[in-house]
């Protein structure tokens, strides 16, 4: 499905770029006087044009991207590899109307609606089943629909080009959507999320301001399924109303996961979705760990079912065939065999690298970094998904101790460091059993299975 450019979403022009400021990636490196550029997700190397090279140089010194087809072109190639990043200024926020889904949590709204003030005159309650009403709601649903029907009925009420969602238990900062509405004067964008940070309220507040699920991080991405950041959720997310409609907005079967399911759809239906960190929310997490672990239990879930809609995007670990050789090598009881699969996987990479012009020094950091991070999704499964099938045997309960080696590493000698790394087990304990059990419901093996490729996954 092709989508078009909905009303109000800023002037099209060829190549789906507008007049705009940019930033690099973190991770983005340039090499031979900026010709060869390495970085986005996943990692490629691009060469580019004498020209072109001049032309990035000056948008990184605070030149915006010029009108001509040809600048536009690389600037629209450049972002969405992930390059580059749109830097948001400062956008009128009068045309976006605020959609708010609440059950039972009258007191967040009114702090919500405090903490608005009068950045967004369009304000849209949806009150889905509360077991009293909650007051001045502007649609009730005398039973419980779900966060995803609830948000199709507040949006689809909306008259504003923008609709911005944010749950009852979030608080954006002043001026939150200052630097998410002007990335929507590139028409290409359907949807931009802030970053949503937990308050450190109790313990599990503690906990999630340190590796809250739904904090994406402080740098910006371009996402899509085989970026850095996979998705971004719906307790704060500013969505084109043309593209909800392009799409059939949140599918009301998902109790959980709609959030994914959606940027997965806009995504494919050829929108971009952008996550812009300098925007913050900040979100109040479950109020004891009980109520916390069965949140994360119903989180994992939602992966069967959006494996049966989306086929081949979830996957526990997304490993090279030669990872994928050293691990099995590893787990059937030889290291070494494994260790050398890895030392001549990386010595190729390294030395396929060189050959496109990188530094040896550069090339052969790039081929290290791919195997740890390998190593570190493997130890992710392990961890979060493979752990029932680890914990009978010697050998495999071995395995799940040294996958917590990162973890124990990062505890170390922090005040918090070892009510973190228990509250880490049970956080990855609840959301691998909801994965089990929705594979169970859903009879799917898919979100339980690593994705394997031919790739290495360095660079493209």
């Amino acid at each position: 499905m092709r989508r078009t450019a909905g009303r109000g979403g800023g002037k099209r022009r060829r190549g789906g770029v507008v007049s705009v400021r940019v930033r690099p990636d973190a991770r983005m490196r340039r090499f031979h006087a900026g010709r060869i550029v390495l970085g986005g997700a996943p990692t490629r190397l691009l060469r580019l044009s004498p020209a072109g090279a001049a032309l990035m140089e000056s948008w990184l010194a605070g030149e915006p991207v010029g009108d001509r087809p040809g600048e536009r072109r690389l600037a629209h190639r450049l972002l969405r590899a992930g390059v580059l990043h749109p830097i948001g200024g400062d956008g009128a926020t009068a045309d976006v109307t605020v959609v708010v889904p609440v059950k039972d949590n009258p007191a967040g709204v009114r702090e919500l609606m405090g903490a608005i003030g009068a950045e967004a005159a369009h304000r849209i309650v949806v009150d889905d089943g509360s077991a009293i009403p909650v007051p001045d709601a502007t649609i009730r649903h005398t039973t419980a629909r779900g966060p995803a029907a609830a948000r199709n009925a507040g949006y689809r009420c909306a008259r504003t080009d923008l609709v911005a969602f944010l749950d009852s238990d979030t608080t954006p900062e002043p001026g939150w959507l200052n630097t998410v509405v002007p990335l929507f004067d590139d028409p290409d964008v359907a949807a931009v999320a802030p970053r949503i940070r937990a308050r450190r309220t109790g313990i599990v507040g503690g906990y999630e301001s340190r590796s809250s699920c739904l904090d994406m991080g402080p740098e910006p991405a371009n996402v899509h399924p085989g970026g850095r950041v996979r998705y971004v959720p719906t307790a704060a997310l500013v969505v084109r109303r043309a593209a909800l409609d392009a799409v059939g907005g949140f599918d009301e079967t998902l109790r959980y996961g709609e959030d994914v399911d959606l940027v997965w759809r806009l995504v494919a239906a050829g929108y971009v979705v952008r996550y812009q960190p300098d925007s913050v929310v900040w979100h109040s997490p479950r109020g004891t760990v009980r109520e916390w672990l069965v949140q994360r239990i119903a989180y994992g879930s939602s992966a069967a079912p959006l494996a049966r809609r989306h086929p081949g995007l979830l996957y526990c670990a997304h490993l090279s065939e030669s990872v994928a050789v050293q691990a099995v090598s590893s787990v059937a009881g030889y290291p070494i065999l494994g260790f050398a699969v890895g030392v001549v996987t990386g010595v190729r990479t390294a030395h396929r690298l060189r050959g496109r012009g990188l530094p040896l020094r550069t090339a052969a950091g790039i081929a290290a970094a791919g195997e740890l991070s390998a190593a570190n999704q493997i130890a992710e499964a392990i961890r979060r998904v493979w752990w029932p099938l680890a914990l009978p045997t010697r050998r495999g309960r071995i395995l799940l101790a040294a996958s917590y080696i990162p973890a124990v590493w990062h505890a170390v000698g922090q005040a918090w460091g070892v009510r973190w790394l228990a509250l880490r087990v049970a956080d990855d304990t609840a959301y691998g059993l909801g994965v089990w059990l929705g594979c169970l419901r859903e009879r799917s093996l898919e979100p339980l299975l690593p994705r394997i490729s031919r790739n290495d996954g360095t660079a493209r």
